[in-house]
């Protein structure tokens, strides 16, 4: 199989927000990563041995907290809109 005249990729010089037709969106979207995950991921130590895996799981999962939060509000509001409109419906005062 040939592929035939495959350039090779440009990869530019580093993080930059993409061009866009909806900038701010994309604004928007940059700004709630950097609230949800302001640190890198630490990835600097590697993998440890399984002896002392604490160390790692907890830097890990401070990296991810952010995100834990989220899902815990969003799983929160799942079960409790349908609750409230329940109420709403089968206990009209």
């Amino acid at each position: 199989m040939e592929l035939g005249n495959i350039p090779q990729p440009q990869y530019g010089p580093g993080l930059e927000a993409p061009g866009s037709s909806t900038p701010g969106l994309v604004s928007m979207v940059h700004g709630f990563l950097r609230l949800v995950q302001p640190h890198g991921l630490p990835i600097g130590q590697g993998v440890p041995a399984s002896c002392c895996l604490s160390p790692f799981l907890s830097q890990l999962l401070l990296y991810e907290l952010g995100f834990l939060v989220c899902a815990a509000i969003g799983l929160l509001f799942i079960v409790l809109v349908p609750l409230v409109g329940c109420c709403f419906c089968c206990c009209r005062c």
